[in-house]
């Protein structure tokens, strides 16, 4: 099926309050890095996917995981600017499988894009889309609800790290 289909999303900008530094910091450590060894264990003896939930859950603290950093400074630092950013590709598998059921295309907003960018005053601020937006344009209910289970997700992970996010998702 081929075709078109226009959604509208919201982009949450976060004024953390937070030096740089000290927000990606406790953001790293609130979502860590994807540790890939378990996951390929588990594939390659054979593992079931409450193995690969038991691996993820692990992983994940706050339900998520970062599976890339992307540091925009350095190279551009070049060009003369002085915002510091980095860009994370953060989720979760299991989250993730929970709409990939429903529809395949639940893959075009998962892993969440988040952005981390330091304002005038060298504060961290975090924009992102939405994920109820992103997700709920797919039009299924389910996918909907998982979408809004990971607004709340994003706004622990926020309150892990020392922001109340929580009147940016309402």
């Amino acid at each position: 099926m081929t075709g078109q289909r226009k959604h509208t999303v919201t982009r949450i900008e976060i004024e953390t309050g937070m030096p740089y530094n000290d927000f990606v910091t406790a953001f790293e450590k609130a979502a860590p890095a994807f540790e890939p060894g378990p996951v390929e264990l588990v594939s390659e003896s054979g593992g079931t996917w409450d193995d690969v939930r038991a691996a993820i859950a692990a992983n994940a603290p706050h339900d998520l995981i970062t599976y890339t950093r992307i540091n925009a400074t350095p190279l551009l630092s070049v060009a003369g600017h002085t915002v510091r950013s980095i860009e994370y590709l953060t989720g979760n598998h299991v989250i993730a499988e929970s709409m990939f059921r429903y529809d395949p295309k639940a893959l075009l907003y998962a892993p969440l894009r988040i952005l981390i960018y330091s304002d005038g005053d060298g504060n961290a601020v975090l924009t992102m889309h939405k994920p109820s937006d992103e997700f709920g344009s797919l039009g299924i209910p389910e996918v909907t609800e998982v979408g809004e289970d990971l607004d709340r997700i994003v706004v622990n992970v926020l309150r892990v790290c020392g922001v109340d996010a929580s009147h940016q998702f309402g």
